[in-house]
């Protein structure tokens, strides 16, 4: 019985590739130096799987940004402003695309499915001249075969590369993106054709929008690509990757009748009706890729519950022709159990990161096969009975509490608009009021601190010492630069190596563990550490106080508490799978709401609670998006109905198409909101464009805080007046799209000066306009 893998993590066990690119990003390092530490990683990778009995390797899901960007490469689409002359497209041009440059900002990035992985979304057009302009897939391939491992290639499907893409600047929104198919598939029979006579066996389309909710023309574009591929993919296996949810059973019936395909892949842990597709009708003699380890958490595979499941299809679709796989790419796992040295005995016996999942789908393999390990699967069945019996996992306490939330949908007992009057006389703000979404840059000091502080070099009082002196240097800059309302910039959460503060504050929750070395890509270089939820969740304690009044005495300004709210902290975590995921996302509303009283009673009158995933875990299926939106907006409420008039909500959104959920954003019945507009060509500003009336206190981004690049004064007060075209004056912010800590502080300096310049250029406009 043979086992596939569809994808494996990149950045390495301890994001050896993140820092090779900083480095190489800030000149430290060269191109052969990043081409050696990519090939090292890969190698390993490749002998990892190899020496694990793994049949079926993937070869370029590597990436040294996402994998739809190397699309864009591969087939020329490179838009005009990066000045790309033709030939193979290199490292400048690439990272241009991905992270702008001192003159044109990057593309449009967005979250990969309802993951919290991005990708660059292609910009496309009639006039795009496409060319076979990026050889990495045939280059991977030949790379793995000199190292003496067969891989399967991997490619982004064309369908689903023009799917995942939009209308470049001025290509009206309604051009149709399949009707560029015709253009883009000779591209791909040149990468076919090449990987052929490199001797490739078998070839991976990942199409996963397959799994979207498609119409006719949408499904048989995926006909008619693969008709016109057929003849270049004679004598080729080829497999049709999908994952992330069901099929539908039209979309199900177009794949099974796709030309020249041979195997199918299929997502049989998000996907549970699928299976029932299967048994109901599989063409005879194509194989069937069952996805039952799951490559999106890290809960150890129930062994014997999947075996079963597998056994019932192998009755199906034949012995011979079941290949044991992951439900989707393990890049959206941590990479090795191994590395965690401080998780205790108990937890870790529940997990599986992606080095494990590779054994695990070669023992179900194995075992189908005959050659059961039952030490191997006793002792994982010894792990499901620990976790299902723990007494660590329940608090009847914590369920009661959630229990009693039914009834109510927890709305605070005054509209916005007189929330937002009382809020002003009690704030005395500006119009075009200017503030920050968070974090502040991480600097060398902290991190000198933070190293120290965990071996122990520094007492406690000395860390806090240290803390206090960083909030007191972000507040004096937010001062000087006359930001209106301010953040203390975080640097309790930085300091303790909490990727972010979804991090920080589950290390503050009962019912998380926290790993040292499980990261997981999110974009580019940028990597989260997820917490892992594995019990009911309480707050056993205050978990910012202290550091919000503290950051509060040091200025006579508003100074913004900052929390993450529960779908956030829920979406960005490795959420326990044994209780509906609403269930989890009330027990930690309860808790933040627990913080947002305390905050309030320590005089802190402005207090965030971020909500950056909400958009994220969106289902992918519309016929689920009214229930989902219903229990996470209440959650969202439940944080924050018992405060008063007074005090102000602010909540953040970042990188997400918001416009289809723009009315449950309204019912969120926050004072103010603030979101990601600028890097998406303001596409937010449509929605108000179109008629939505919002009443509260919006603050869409005016500039990428993701690109090194610094905006003009001149840009952001432009792209102020296009918000002031179809917003209320009265009810507009002004900030940046996200947290600033992913940048320096010699590049946020000056962007918030030019930030504060234009909200005071438009001020003196609009006063003398009266």
């Amino acid at each position: 019985m043979a086992s596939h893998i569809v994808g494996y993590p990149r950045m390495g066990p301890k994001r050896e590739l993140k820092f090779a690119l900083e480095s190489f990003w800030d000149k430290k390092s060269s191109a052969e130096d990043l081409k050696k530490v990519a090939a090292d990683l890969r190698s390993s990778i490749w002998k990892q799987m190899s020496g694990a009995g793994i049949k079926y390797i993937p070869s370029n899901t590597f990436s040294y940004y996402d994998q739809v960007l190397d699309t864009t490469s591969m087939l020329g689409a490179v838009p005009p402003r990066y000045n790309w002359t033709g030939g193979e497209i290199g490292y400048d041009t690439y990272f241009s695309m991905a992270r702008g440059n001192a003159s044109v900002p990057a593309m449009e990035m967005t979250k990969w499915f309802d993951t919290n992985y991005h990708f660059i979304v292609p910009e496309l057009g009639p006039d795009v001249k496409f060319s076979y302009a990026s050889h990495k897939a045939v280059d991977e391939f030949k790379e793995a075969k000199a190292l003496g491992v067969d891989t399967v290639p991997v490619l982004i499907g064309p369908v689903s590369y023009l799917l995942l893409s939009k209308p470049a600047k001025g290509v009206e929104k309604t051009f149709s993106l399949l009707s560029l198919l015709p253009k883009i598939i000779p591209v791909y029979k040149e990468v076919i054709s090449e990987l052929k006579a490199a001797g490739a066996s078998w070839i991976q389309f990942d199409e996963p929008t397959l799994v979207l909710d498609l119409d006719s023309q949408q499904l048989q574009a995926f006909t008619a690509a693969y008709a016109d591929l057929e003849s270049t993919l004679s004598g080729l296996n080829v497999l049709i990757e999908t994952y992330f949810a069901d099929l539908t059973p039209e979309a199900y019936k177009t794949l099974i009748g796709l030309k020249g395909v041979t195997a199918y892949g299929l997502d049989l842990v998000r996907g549970t009706q699928t299976t029932d597709l299967v048994k109901k009708d599989f063409p005879k003699g194509k194989y069937l890729f069952a996805g039952v380890v799951d490559g999106r958490n890290i809960w150890a595979n129930d062994l014997a519950s999947s075996l079963s499941t597998l056994q019932a299809l192998e009755a199906v679709v034949g012995k011979d022709k079941l290949v044991v796989s992951t439900s989707c790419s393990l890049l959206h796992t941590a990479v090795d159990l191994v590395n965690e040295t401080k998780l205790d005995d108990e937890i870790k016996s529940w997990l599986a990161f992606a080095a494990q999942k590779v054994v695990e789908v070669n023992a179900l393999a194995k075992a189908l096969s005959g050659q059961k390990d039952e030490a191997f699967f006793s002792s994982n069945a010894a792990a499901q009975a620990s976790r299902k019996s723990s007494p660590r996992v329940t608090n009847a306490a914590v369920q009661k509490a959630a229990d009693a939330l039914k009834g109510s949908d927890h709305r605070r007992a005054t509209n916005v608009s007189a929330r937002l009057d009382a809020q002003q006389k009690k704030l005395n703000l500006p119009i075009l009021p200017t503030t920050t979404i968070g974090s502040f840059p991480q600097t060398v000091e902290l991190r000198r601190v933070r190293r120290e502080f965990k071996a122990n070099k520094i007492s406690e009082d000395d860390y806090v010492k240290a803390i206090k002196e960083e909030i007191k240097k972000v507040v004096n800059l937010q001062e000087e630069l006359d930001i209106d309302v301010l953040v203390h910039g975080e640097p309790e959460a930085s300091i303790l190596q909490r990727n972010d503060m979804v991090e920080y504050f589950g290390e503050q929750l009962s019912g998380f563990a926290f790993t040292v070395n499980g990261w997981v890509q999110s974009y580019g270089s940028r990597c989260v550490k997820p917490p892992i939820i594995y019990g009911d969740v309480s707050r056993p304690k205050a978990m910012t106080v202290f550091w919000s009044s503290t950051a509060q005495s040091m200025t006579k300004r508003p100074m913004k508490g900052m929390l993450t709210g529960p779908v956030t902290i829920l979406n960005w975590s490795f959420v326990r799978n044994d209780q509906p995921r609403f269930e989890t996302c009330y027990q930690i509303a309860l808790a933040i709401k627990d913080e947002v009283e305390d905050l309030e009673k320590a005089g802190i009158n402005v207090i965030q609670i971020d909500e950056a995933a909400l958009r994220e875990g969106l289902p992918l299926r519309k016929s689920e998006h009214a229930f989902y939106l219903k229990w996470a907006v209440h959650s969202f409420r439940i944080t924050n109905c018992g405060v008063k008039d007074t005090t102000q909500i602010h909540t953040h959104m970042c990188y997400s198409n918001f416009n289809d959920i723009i009315h449950s954003i309204i019912d969120m019945d926050a004072d103010v909101i603030t979101i990601e507009n600028s890097r998406s060509d303001e596409k937010l500003l449509s929605v108000f464009r179109e008629g939505v009336k919002y009443g509260a206190g919006i603050g869409p981004g005016v500039y990428d805080i993701h690109s090194p690049r610094i905006p003009s004064t001149e840009e952001i007060a432009d792209r102020i007046n296009k918000m002031l075209a179809v917003l209320e004056t009265n009810i507009l912010w002004v900030n940046p799209d996200c947290g600033l800590k992913t940048r320096k502080y010699e590049e946020v300096k000056p962007a918030l000066n030019n930030m504060v310049a234009a909200a005071k250029q438009l001020r003196t406009k609009l006063a003398s306009a009266k």
